[in-house]
């Protein structure tokens, strides 16, 4: 079992009053649940109805271009209406917020999927939204801002004038260009202000895991009619969650005994690689050291990293689960550097057709060498990876690789 969260102050587990004042009890009920199953509400079942189940296609066209034996699958999740896997639990936490009386939900986003999607599921719950979305994507990605105020949500570029911690990190560094723990630090800061208000976190947390399973659930009775079983599963990882979610469902065969030689790998920036390279211990989730203190990988709270185009992957830890499995070698990491990912994200748009964001390439490049590897032993193999959202936003960081201005 990974070990329990610790509160800051008295290094003892934190308990449902400590996390009461940003997150509403049903999802704290969730983050320490051991039930085997946990209901979808109806509610959030109708509109995930909207688009799931999202398909599973074969890569017929990237397996002939890479003259590889392997058979390559991958899960669209682009395909729903924010462009993403986060709607699968943005819509379960809006939900239970608004049937606890919460009137606004305060978040943070690094490239803007998660900071979409929730301003989404707010509108559909009637709920106000407000987003601290890191600088570097506030100007790399313009159009994700406007998604979230279209759906009405207010974004601010973090950090910000308009908290106390945000100041601070601007007193420290004007130029900073963000991250994801400072606007993590700001946004429960007006959290635990405001009246009626809490926090809403898009990863890393068991209850926001256990929403995306929904993808690895389906992925299994797809395989099913594929007549296949993946022997390899790939995801991109930041906080965890579509990685989680995807390969949660697996791992369990795995650990039930019944499919015991399929591999998991995590695919992460070298620049931000918090499982290949950080280390396994206690630490904040966000920089201004105000969440409860999570066993996990890290990089360092205070580690502000480069300004890689894949925003969603720029978090200095990984969810406490995933580390643990990590540690216990039931999942593989592997990072690799920007340029190689885009070059990889190139050739699959070529060959499929479709544009992943720059974090999806990440797992996309995982992909193409797994194939090829297979090519030279000769195997086949069953390779299957999430593809977690679509890049019709990202195009920025294309625009800089195909005209050779990525460093």
């Amino acid at each position: 079992m990974p070990d329990p969260p610790l509160h800051p102050a008295t290094n003892q587990p934190v308990g449902p009053k400590d996390l009461a004042p940003i997150f509403p009890m049903e999802l704290i009920r969730q983050e320490v649940t051991m039930e085997k199953l946990v209901p979808v509400p109806e509610e959030v079942r109708q509109i995930y109805q909207l688009y799931r189940p999202t398909p599973l296609f074969r890569a017929h066209r990237l397996e002939k271009a890479l003259d590889t034996p392997a058979h390559i699958y991958y899960k669209y999740e682009g395909a729903s209406p924010a462009g993403s896997h986060k709607l699968n639990t943005a819509l379960a936490q809006a939900y239970y917020n608004q049937k606890e009386g919460v009137k606004m939900l305060v978040t943070e986003t690094g490239a803007g999927q998660w900071g979409s999607a929730l301003s989404m599921a707010c509108s559909f719950f009637g709920l106000k939204c407000l987003v601290f979305m890191v600088r570097i994507s506030y100007e790399q990605k313009p159009y994700r801002r406007v998604v979230m105020q279209m759906f009405g949500a207010d974004v601010v570029s973090s950090p910000s004038k308009q908290t106390k911690m945000g100041r601070l990190f601007l007193q420290k560094d004007p130029q900073t260009h963000g991250s994801l723990g400072m606007a993590i630090a700001e946004a429960i800061e007006i959290a635990a202000q405001k009246e009626q208000a809490k926090y809403s976190l898009g990863s890393v947390l068991n209850h926001v895991l256990l929403h995306q399973t929904i993808i690895g659930q389906e992925v299994k009775k797809q395989m099913e009619k594929a007549g296949e079983y993946p022997d390899i599963l790939i995801g991109c990882c930041g906080g965890g969650s579509n990685f989680a979610g995807f390969a949660y469902p697996f791992l369990a065969d795995k650990l039930a005994g019944k499919k015991a030689k399929t591999t998991f790998i995590g695919v992460e920036p070298e620049s931000c690689a918090s499982m290949c390279k950080g280390q396994y211990r206690y630490d904040f989730g966000d920089t201004g050291k105000q969440t409860p203190l999570l066993k996990m990988e890290t990089l360092g709270c205070e580690f502000v990293p480069p300004p890689i185009h894949a925003g969603g992957l720029r978090y200095h830890g990984i969810a406490p689960s995933m580390a643990f499995l990590h540690q216990k070698k039931l999942i593989e990491a592997r990072c690799y550097p920007q340029l190689k990912i885009f070059k990889a994200a190139l050739q699959f748009s070529r060959t499929e057709g479709i544009i992943v964001a720059p974090e999806t390439a990440h797992a996309v490049k995982a992909v193409v060498d797994e194939a090829l590897l297979a090519k030279k032993q000769g195997r086949k193999k069953v390779i299957v990876f999430n593809l977690s959202g679509h890049g019709f936003l990202d195009l920025k960081g294309y625009d800089d690789f195909i005209h050779d201005r990525l460093k």
